[in-house]
């Protein structure tokens, strides 16, 4: 059992790619991740899960058909599941997803970032 705390921000620091997710813990069968992003992903659902953001640092938008969610630093939203929607961060922006094992980033395998522990 790991008894060390987990730091995020030298999590960050081991990468440089935008938009592929990387796990750093888990617990009750969820991954724990991280991810930088910059510019905007593909508009796309998970119909079996939520999908859970928390922004670290900079600024994030959430599209959804239905209007826009903007975050900052601290602040958290959850997608429902089967809602579709588009991540999108004008400047690069570090988030903590919290996510059912195995769920793909897309929402579709054949499209999904392969995940990684860092």
């Amino acid at each position: 059992m790991q008894r060390l705390p987990i730091n995020l921000g030298e999590k960050l620091a081991k990468f440089p790619e935008h938009w592929s997710p990387k796990i750093v813990g888990g617990y009750n069968g969820n991954d724990l991740l991280v991810v930088k992003l910059q510019g905007e992903f593909n508009w796309h659902s998970h119909p079996e899960t939520d999908d859970f953001f928390m922004v670290l640092k900079g600024r994030l938008t959430i599209q959804m058909r239905d209007g826009n969610v903007v975050l900052n630093p601290g602040e958290i939203y959850v997608v429902p599941k089967g809602v579709e929607h588009c991540p999108k961060a004008d400047e690069e922006c570090h988030v903590l997803l919290i996510e059912p094992r195995g769920t793909p980033n897309t929402g579709d395998e054949k499209t999904a970032a392969k995940k990684v522990a860092i």
